[in-house]
């Protein structure tokens, strides 16, 4: 089979001159605009760690959400390929990363989806597409470092 190539472009432009440019390490602002067309635009900046504005997002919030929504995706698309029918979606993910002298690295992301699915649906199959979706999941194949999975299934109630 021949692979397909999608291609992704997006814009970052900083905005966080103060009117010296990075003068020194405290003369200049992390703040930045996420741009691709046809889309609304981000604000971005760094975590407030390092020095900046926490009303924005930042590349680690960012990073966590991909693999989330990633997931997500995938298990939507399998669930509705396996006709378990999901009413109600909601993943509080939470990422964790190590910084020291050397460099900063993720060390995880755990995934902890709360779906509910139709009354009379599979709910032994709709846990285990969670595993299938995490194996198709192009953003957990593609870092270096665990993302995993805690998902709570949840049945609805027949009408």
């Amino acid at each position: 089979m021949a692979h397909k190539e999608h291609n992704y472009a997006v814009t970052v432009q900083w905005t966080g001159n103060r009117g010296t440019g990075t003068s020194g390490y405290r003369d200049y602002g992390r703040d930045h605009i996420i741009e691709s067309a046809g889309k609304p635009a981000i604000p971005g900046s760094a975590d407030p760690a390092f020095r900046g504005d926490a009303a924005r997002w930042n590349p680690e919030d960012l990073l966590v959400a991909s693999a989330s929504a990633c997931h997500k995706l995938w298990y939507l698309h399998l669930c509705a390929e396996a006709g378990v029918a999901v009413l109600a979606y909601v993943d509080e993910a939470q990422g964790t990363m190590i910084d020291n002298a050397q460099a900063g690295r993720f060390k995880e992301i755990v995934l902890r989806p709360r779906v509910t699915i139709r009354a009379g649906d599979n709910r032994s199959l709709a846990e285990h597409l969670h595993h299938a979706a995490h194996e198709q999941c192009y953003i957990a194949n593609s870092v270096n470092f665990p993302i995993h999975c805690e998902p709570v299934i949840e049945v609805a109630e027949a009408p």
